[in-house]
C-alpha cells in the first residue's frame, strides 16, 4: 500500500518525537532504531522510508528537539515587550518544572556533553538551535538598548544551560532550588530586566 505525502510526513513527526524523547533519556549514542521505531508503532524496516542512514536520523532528532520546547517558548513571546519576554523566559527557563522535565524542555542540557563526540551533521544541527536561541535572545536584549546584544545573549544563554545543568545533577531539593533562583535573579539582574523601583 502506498502512502500520501501527508501521512508519510506525519509518520516522521513521530518517529523524530519518539527519537527526541528517546535521546533525553538515553542520550544519542544509546538510541536505538528499533527501539525508536517500536515506541512509534512501526516495523524497522519502514527506517529507511524516512532517513538513509542512523548517523543522518541522530541528525535530524538534534534538530527536531530544537524546534519544541524554550525554542517555541521564545518564538511565541517575539512581538511581546522585549522585558517581558526575557524575563518570562528565564523565569521558564529556571524553574522546577523545567528542572524536573525529563521528556522535553531544552535540549542544551541533555546534548551538551556529548556535543563534541558527535558526527559533524549532529553538531552543525546543535550549532545551528544554539545560534537561534542566542539570536531570539539578542534580538530582545538590542531592542532594550544593550549595547553588546549578541554577546550577552550568549553568555546569557551559557548561564542558563549550566545553572539548569547543574541544578539537575544537585541531588538535594533545597541546594537545587537555590541554584535556580540564585541564577534567575542574577541573570535578570545582569541584564537590567529587574522591575524600576
Amino acid at each position: 500500500m502506498r502512502y500520501d505525502a501527508e501521512h508519510k510526513a506525519k509518520t516522521r513527526q513521530r518517529v523524530l518525537d519518539e527519537a527526541a524523547r528517546a535521546i533525553r533519556e538515553d542520550g544519542p549514542h544509546r538510541l536505538g532504531v528499533a527501539g525508536v521505531m517500536a515506541r512509534a508503532g512501526l516495523t524497522h524496516g519502514g527506517f529507511y522510508a524516512h532517513f538513509p542512514s542512523k548517523e543522518a536520523f541522530v541528525a535530524e532528532a538534534i534538530a527536531h528537539m530544537f524546534e519544541g520546547g524554550p525554542t517555541a517558548m521564545l518564538e511565541k513571546v517575539k512581538d511581546a515587550p522585549p522585558r517581558q519576554a526575557l524575563t518570562g523566559y528565564i523565569d521558564f527557563y529556571l524553574s522546577a518544572r523545567h528542572r524536573d522535565s525529563r521528556s522535553g524542555g531544552c535540549p542544551l542540557p541533555y546534548l551538551a556533553v556529548d556535543a563534541p563526540r558527535l558526527s559533524e551533521a549532529s553538531r552543525e544541527r546543535y550549532a545551528r538551535g544554539v545560534a537561534r536561541l542566542t539570536g531570539i535572545i539578542a534580538t530582545h536584549l538590542a531592542a532594550l538598548g544593550r549595547d553588546y546584544a549578541e554577546d550577552e545573549a550568549s553568555s546569557a544563554l551559557a548561564e542558563l544551560v549550566g545553572a539548569l545543568t547543574l541544578a539537575r545533577a544537585e541531588p538535594d531539593p533545597g541546594r537545587s532550588d537555590a541554584i535556580l533562583e540564585r541564577s534567575r535573579a542574577h541573570l535578570k539582574r545582569r541584564l537590567g530586566l529587574e522591575p524600576a523601583q
